[in-house]
This record gives structure tokens, C-alpha cells and sequence, in this order.
């Protein structure tokens, strides 16, 4: 990396440091920089400040309003392969796209020699070998390590039953419309008072988002013996 003021050295220098000296007030998670601090503080308070000049939608951070205008508004693809025609809205998905060129898969398992190029695609593998199945049939209640086997299931033993409405905001499928619209409501709406998580001081504006957050807290030992190092869940 190069840069011709110190400023932009400087910051682009604490990219490489693990030191996290911004904590955030609300969930105690913590930040390399006072920005991003800030887009995870406004993602808590529901406050989005960049808003489209052309249509109603407004963002969290920046680079969220540049990703929608890019899809929705100029259609402008400025990551561009070098190796061939592929162009892309987003550099993430150009350095995946580089990695099926050079074939490199940063991504390895610690338990068996898989190896991918997409860190989802790892976490998806790592559900096989701890016997998870956290996909379930909303029809008879069959378990899956992969949504995307569920959804075969659900093709091949309940044909008319499969829903025919996806959430936009997670992996729900519905089968009515007017389902779709009371799972908006009761998931993904925006709640002007905020609910605080039942394990820790985090709060949230939608009812989803404190579902997945405390899902992460299910394997915690958050019980602990003040006379030795045992803890356990309950």
C-alpha cells in the first residue's frame, strides 16, 4: 500500500492492527475505528443517515447507499477481472471471483482437509461434522444441516405444500401473502422502544435481529463456580 498523505498511511496501518479500543455502549462489542463504531451504533439506534437522492431507501454506513445505488440505480460494475469478462458491484465478490482463477481456498477446516474459497461455504461444511441440523420442514418438522437440502425436501415430499413467498430480510419461506406480511410486522419491523437480550446488556429495535443474537449466547457457561474453574448453562 501506497498513499501520497500520512493520513490515509495511518489509517490504513491500523488495518493490520488487532487493537480494538472503541467499545460500543449498548453490546460491549468493540472496533479498530471511531467510524466504525459509529455505522454499529446507528445500526442499534435504527438511524440511517445516507439517504438515495433517488428513491425513499436511506442506509446504515456509505458503502451500503453506494452498494444499493450500484444495484438498483446506475447499474455500474467497477471491479473488473483482470484474468476475464466477469465485472462486479461489490470487491468482495471480485475476490472471490479472483480465487476460482488462482484456485486459492483460504478458507480450511481444522477437522478434515476441506478447504473453500467462500467463508459461508466453511461455516455451512463445519455444521456436518458437529451433527447440527439447524434447518427445519415448517411441514413435518424433518431437521437439515443445509437450507438448501430442506428445500429439496420440501420439493420432492410436500409439492403443493412448498411456500411460494420469500422474507427479503431472511431465509423464511411463506406460504400466503398475507402470512408474509404479519412476519414482516412481528420480525422485521422497526420498534421505537428497544427489547434488551435476556443473557447480556445488548438492546434491539427488531424482534429478529435479538432472536439471532441470542441464539448466539445457547452454548454459553455463563454459570460459574466461585470455588474452582466449573461452568455450566443452567
Amino acid at each position: 500500500f501506497t498513499s501520497l498523505r500520512l493520513s490515509s498511511l495511518n489509517r490504513h496501518v491500523k488495518t493490520h492492527s488487532d487493537e480494538k479500543r472503541h467499545v460500543c455502549h449498548l453490546c460491549l462489542k468493540a472496533f479498530r475505528t471511531a467510524t466504525l463504531l459509529h455505522n454499529h451504533v446507528n445500526a442499534h439506534t435504527g438511524t440511517r443517515p445516507y439517504k438515495c437522492s433517488d428513491c425513499d431507501m436511506a442506509f446504515v454506513t456509505s458503502g451500503e447507499l453506494s452498494r444499493h445505488r450500484r444495484y438498483k440505480h446506475t447499474l455500474e460494475k467497477p471491479f473488473k477481472c483482470s484474468m476475464c469478462k466477469y465485472s462486479s458491484v461489490e470487491a468482495s465478490k471480485m475476490k472471490r471471483h479472483i480465487r476460482s482463477h488462482t484456485g486459492e481456498r483460504p478458507y480450511a477446516c481444522d477437522l478434515c482437509s476441506y478447504a473453500s474459497k467462500d467463508a459461508y461455504k466453511l461455516k455451512r461444511h463445519i455444521i456436518t461434522h458437529s451433527g447440527e441440523k439447524p434447518y427445519e420442514c415448517y411441514i413435518c418438522q424433518a431437521k437439515f444441516t443445509q437450507s438448501g437440502t430442506m428445500k429439496v425436501h420440501m420439493l420432492q415430499k410436500h409439492g403443493e405444500n412448498v411456500p411460494k413467498y420469500q422474507c427479503p430480510h431472511c431465509s423464511t419461506f411463506i406460504a400466503r401473502k398475507s402470512d408474509l406480511g404479519v412476519h414482516l410486522r412481528n420480525l422485521h419491523s422497526y420498534m421505537a422502544v428497544a427489547i434488551k437480550c435476556s443473557y447480556c446488556e445488548a438492546v434491539f429495535h427488531e424482534r429478529y435481529a435479538l432472536i439471532q443474537h441470542e441464539k448466539t449466547h445457547r452454548n454459553e457457561k455463563r454459570f460459574k463456580c466461585d470455588q474452582c474453574s466449573y461452568a455450566c448453562k443452567q
